[in-house]
């Protein structure tokens, strides 16, 4: 197919890309009580490795095995056998690029204070780590307030020898996936987690080297970048995933390019644009979430985060974008490729409702450009929902529900 999102792509580091579809990263929650990849990843990946995808990402694998996002999160499990691990990460690796040579990367996080009680092995009684003792603000009323002390509580502020662990345990991550064949990495300083937390001011209210100033308040994603980029061979790929929605004023804005500037000269390979957090859950928009709606304008142009790409793209047209969040449609992925506003799009629920949509959709002649529409479901409202209304639980909702189609989908 003669097409914008059929052209291959090569990114600095010099991973070439079969075309311009990503299966971007999605919440999973099937890993073993180790937090290893399961024979769920394996069967679920080698359906996404079939489709024709241009890059698979995976869904985001916490460097920290104490702090997880899910209970069922992937980590880097440094208190098991490391013989085990690796031999489950491989046969992941294997499942993802096997069937078409498909590149596939890992995405690393740390959640930061967005680990909720019980997620991750540590004590009932230690606190969250974050930039500054800052808890999560779900609005005004008692049941927000309760959830936030007793799902997530006060975290603390953490101490310059908790920063320089966070470092080693990004790249001993990275070096995790390098060896079991992953041509990659994504370091995931979006959607309100540790490293979205210090690039925030909201967030990050520390006066040392790794707060105040914006630059200062990135140093800690610039510090991982380079100790993952010398920990790992030269043709691997470090790519960064940032918010837009914490950026919505012009100096907010300022601020961000200033971030990135450092960002991309530290060395990665590839930018993401998200959004949203617990607090605000932009990155799991739809009909599920009371009150949180993508403006007319965004839907007529369906990316909901292209608004803030085209802003950084014009202060880094050098840089490969990746714009991930509501494409719907084949001509729709290919007008901001064809007006330069991004070089990749990424895909999630349609991924997971069709692992093969390149391949059958949207690479086929045979499929008009009127039937090359993505599917995506309302996730089911819970009685929760109803009940608070606060839109975390209806993204948690939305979560859950692409989770369990995830684990259908590798039964």
């Amino acid at each position: 197919m003669d097409s914008p999102l059929a052209q291959p792509l090569t990114l600095p580091c010099g991973l070439q890309l079969p075309n311009r579809l990503v299966k971007a990263a999605m919440a999973e929650c099937i890993a073993d009580g180790e937090g290893l990849p399961t024979r769920v990843h394996h069967r679920a990946y080698e359906k996404w490795g079939a489709g024709g995808w241009g890059l698979i990402m995976t869904g985001n694998v916490q460097v920290d095995h104490r702090y997880l996002g899910n209970a069922r999160d992937v980590t880097n499990n440094t208190t098991i056998d490391p013989d085990k691990q690796l031999a489950r990460w491989r046969a992941w690796a294997s499942a993802c690029t096997t069937p078409r040579h498909t590149p596939a990367i890992v995405q690393l996080n740390h959640p930061g204070r967005q680990s909720p009680m019980g997620a991750g092995s540590r004590g009932l009684c230690a606190r969250n780590l974050a930039p500054s003792a800052v808890p999560l603000d779900f609005g005004p009323g008692l049941m927000a307030q309760t959830l936030s002390r007793v799902v997530f509580g006060m975290p603390r502020a953490m101490t310059q020898a908790d920063i320089q662990t966070v470092v080693q345990q990004f790249v001993d991550a990275a070096r995790l996936a390098a060896e079991a064949g992953f041509q990659g990495v994504e370091i995931h300083a979006a959607h309100g987690y540790l490293l979205a937390q210090f690039l925030s001011a909201d967030t990050n209210r520390r006066t040392d080297a790794y707060g105040g100033s914006a630059a200062r308040r990135a140093q800690l994603v610039v510090d991982i970048i380079r100790a993952v980029r010398a920990a790992t061979p030269p043709r691997f790929c470090v790519g960064i995933k940032l918010n837009s929605v914490d950026h919505q004023s012009a100096e907010a804005l300022k601020e961000c390019v200033e971030q990135l500037r450092l960002i991309v000269a530290a060395g990665v390979d590839f930018v993401e644009i998200s959004g949203g957090s617990y607090e605000k859950p932009t990155m799991m928009t739809s009909e599920t979430i009371q009150g949180h709606r993508p403006s007319a304008r965004t839907q007529a142009r369906e990316a909901f985060f292209l608004d803030f790409a085209k802003a950084i793209r014009s202060s880094f047209p050098e840089v490969p974008l990746l714009v991930t969040g509501g494409f719907r449609t084949r001509q729709g992925m290919i007008d901001p490729l064809q007006n330069g506003d991004c070089d990749m799009t990424g895909l999630g629920r349609p991924a997971v409702l069709h692992p093969t949509l390149p391949a059958e959709v949207i690479f086929n002649e045979r499929v008009s450009a009127d039937e090359a529409r993505l599917v995506t479901e309302r996730a089911p409202i819970s009685w929760a929902n109803r009940w608070t209304k606060l839109p975390v639980i209806g993204a948690g909702d939305e979560s859950r529900h692409y989770s369990s189609r995830i684990a259908e989908l590798g039964a």
